[in-house]
């Protein structure tokens, strides 16, 4: 069966379960300060550059509180690292950003994040600029700039 014959036939069954709940609000104080980079503009030859998502695990509700999850995957290995949130704030995925870099077998030479508040802040930024680690934002709604975390 080829792909489009499985999304034809899956069509109605996507229909009614809807889309995911999305928690991104859109960060906009720094937005300027924060180069944004495509899904070409990566040095794919060094191992070490991240792409950065949240992922919500709430259910069919985004009331009330529930875990979320920092991913991180590297543009050139495709090496993941996952890190537990347990609430939604700037403080909670810059902290992390420590144990990440302990974490990776390479050094962390550049963060890619997407537009919402949670990652484009002071915090982050000063993180990135403190560990010489360039900080970059995807294009607002365009999901093929952050195509190596969105798999």
């Amino acid at each position: 069966m080829s792909a489009s014959t499985i999304d034809r036939r899956l069509a109605p069954f996507r229909q009614q379960r809807g889309r995911g709940k999305s928690t991104t609000k859109l960060g906009t104080l720094l937005k300027d300060a924060i180069a944004v980079r495509t899904f070409a503009d990566w040095d794919d030859a060094r191992a070490g550059f991240v792409e950065i998502d949240l992922v919500a695990h709430c259910g069919d509700t985004v009331a009330g509180q529930y875990l979320q999850t920092l991913t991180a995957t590297d543009a050139r290995s495709g090496w993941t690292e996952c890190l537990a949130l347990p609430h939604r704030r700037q403080e909670a995925v810059s902290a992390p950003m420590v144990g990440l870099q302990a974490h990776l077998p390479f050094p962390l030479l550049g963060v890619d994040s997407e537009n919402d508040s949670v990652f484009i802040n002071d915090t982050l930024k000063r993180f990135c600029e403190t560990g010489q680690v360039t900080f970059t934002r995807s294009r607002p709604y365009r999901k093929n700039d952050q195509c190596y975390v969105e798999q």
